[in-house]
């Protein structure tokens, strides 16, 4: 038999109040109404487990993983964008693809095409907004890579902006 649980509430069912991240949470398991329902409670709000729970434990609330991340403005990403493709090098050329990826899914870029060059995939890709016709190599990086270099860009870009 397969049950499907909520995953950890924000707030405690006790109190009302939030759940901080990394409070300590107790978390129960009761039937109500035919259905089974995880309720979550912190310390202040909880006073053991009722004797209807099906069954009870103890965690950590998670840390927010939002929490701290600098929100990448798609205007500003689209500006170093054409910042770096004007100066083309193929120092960039990894930054450039990640920031591309970025963009296409802001949609701030769209694929015109994609074609053969010398062996190696080339996109083109034009701005929404009429921004010229850009050129990316399709580097092809792993998800850790891309994720790599999408947290570098937040730090270096945070501090360029703030």
């Amino acid at each position: 038999m397969e049950y499907h649980l909520k995953p950890l509430g924000k707030t405690c069912a006790g109190t009302g109040q939030p759940l901080a991240p990394g409070a300590v949470c107790h978390s129960i398991v009761v039937e109500q109404n035919g259905e089974l329902q995880r309720l979550d409670f912190s310390e202040a709000g909880w006073q053991g487990p009722p004797p209807h729970a099906l069954g009870y434990w103890k965690t950590q609330v998670p840390a927010d993983p939002a929490a701290g991340r600098v929100r990448l403005d798609p205007e500003q990403l689209m500006r170093y964008f054409e910042q770096l493709s004007e100066e083309a090098s193929p120092v960039h050329d990894r930054l450039r693809y990640v920031l591309s990826l970025l963009l296409l899914k802001h949609r701030k870029l769209r694929l015109e095409n994609s074609r053969g060059a010398g062996g190696d995939e080339v996109l083109e890709l034009a701005g929404v907004h009429g921004e010229g016709m850009f050129e990316v190599p399709n580097l092809r990086l792993s998800d850790a890579e891309t994720q790599q270099l999408q947290n570098e860009l937040r730090v270096n870009l945070s501090a360029e902006w703030s």
